[in-house]
Order: C-alpha cells, then structure tokens, then sequence
C-alpha cells in the first residue's frame, strides 16, 4: 500500500510517501511546497492544490493522510491554515483518495513512543526507520510521520 502523508500549511505544505507492507514500510519519496507570501491567497491556494495533485498523479497512492486541524492562538493563523488543508485535501478528493485524520500527539507517539515528542526527535526516528532518507525540510519530515502513523495505526 502507498501512502501520502501530509503536513498543511499555506507557506510549506509538507508531503511525504511511503509503501506499506505490513509491518514493513520503505520511504518513497518527500518534499515541500512552498509558496510567496506576497502572492494573493486564491494563487497561493492553487498552486498547493496543483502541486499536490502532480504529487498524487507521480506516486498514485491508495490512499492519503493528514494531521487533524487544531486552532491557534491567533485566529488569522487558524483561517489560512484551514484554507491550505481545504486545498490540500481537495486535491486528494479529486483524485479518489480517501484521507485519514491523526492528531499530531497520536503521530508523534506512533512514531516516537511518546505524544510529547519534539520535532528533532521525529526527525531522527524517521532516520532510523527509513534509513538513508534525504528530508526535504521539517514540513516533510512532519509529513512522512503522518504517512507512518497511519501506516501503524491501519
């Protein structure tokens, strides 16, 4: 089974993918879309979505995963977010992909071992479970433990 992991943002959306066999799992592939923050929103929300899709149709996965929103402090923080995961997981949709939820204390424990793990300490499992990845940035290496846990927790 291929998985896409997914990290949204609106200025670095994360992705990562894995192939599930069991208990095994192998990296695939990673990477970021980043996006000009100077761009208004409607372009920005586009290419998230275009560059999702070509991530979809390059890796044709069974199926997607994405962590569950959660709200910041500021809510103009919370509207983008939500905005870039609409897009994120409209692109999915499109292409006939289920996406599976996960809090992120959930992926940091099936990762990790704990929920309250530290993103240094999430990158240097992921290293230790796919070894010899090369991460694209900490939104990827967010987006491949999204992958995992919803590897494990199927």
């Amino acid at each position: 089974m291929i998985i896409l992991g997914l990290d949204p943002s609106l200025s670095c959306t994360g992705w990562g993918v894995i192939r599930a066999e069991g208990s095994r799992i192998a990296h695939v592939a990673n990477g970021q879309v980043k996006t000009d923050s100077k761009a208004p929103i409607a372009a920005r929300l586009t290419q998230l979505h275009a560059e999702i899709e070509a991530v979809i149709a390059s890796h044709a996965p069974d199926r997607a995963a994405a962590e569950e929103i959660f709200a910041n402090k500021n809510a103009q923080s919370t509207i983008k977010l939500a905005q870039a995961r609409g897009a994120v997981i409209a692109a999915c949709g499109g292409a006939g992909l289920e996406v599976r939820e996960h809090a992120a204390r959930l992926v940091k424990k099936a990762v990790v071992g704990t929920g309250g793990a530290e993103k240094a300490q999430v990158q240097a499992m992921l290293k230790v479970l796919l070894p010899g990845v090369q991460l694209a940035g900490a939104d990827a290496a967010d987006a491949l433990a999204v992958a995992i846990a919803d590897a494990n927790l199927r």
